[in-house]
């Protein structure tokens, strides 16, 4: 395999979208994806306005260890990644770290409430989202594919 097919492959993995023609699905996508950003802000500005009561009541309660440091990481997480996703730059890797985020707070809902449905779905929803973009990413309505361009343009 020659380094151009390497950095093109890469580059795909990374920017390209699975190709969707069809306008009302991507505009479709691109509203969900702005949603699913923005609605996840909230979550990491929450951990912030309360780092040591996250920590203890959440991190430390499913065992991880270091809950400060990792409070800190699932709330940047969820305001950077959020963020990154919704204007669609390197979806996959801000997809990729919101829907771990998100396996975890499933993980945290099971141990803590069991199958109660009110805490569980909501992760579980946010988690398919995030799963949506990492396996297809931004759209075309993004700044992914506009970065796609311009590289294709460069080759």
């Amino acid at each position: 395999m020659t380094t151009t097919n390497t950095n093109n492959s890469l580059f795909s993995a990374i920017f390209q979208s699975t190709p969707v023609d069809n306008l009302g699905f991507q505009s479709v996508w691109l509203l969900v994806r702005m949603l699913a950003g923005l609605l996840m802000i909230h979550n990491g500005l929450d951990k912030l306005g309360d780092v040591q009561g996250f920590a203890d009541n959440v991190v430390s309660f499913i065992g991880l260890p270091y809950p400060v440091f990792f409070t800190y990481c699932a709330a940047y997480i969820e305001i950077v990644g959020a963020v990154l996703l919704s204007v669609g730059l390197l979806t996959r890797l801000s997809a990729l770290s919101l829907f771990l985020t998100m396996l975890v707070a499933i993980y945290f809902h099971l141990k803590g409430d069991g199958l109660t449905i009110a805490p569980l779905e909501t992760a579980s929803l946010y988690a398919l989202c995030y799963l949506f973009f990492l396996t297809n990413g931004a759209g075309i309505f993004s700044l992914d594919a506009l970065l796609a361009k311009w590289l294709v343009r460069k080759d």
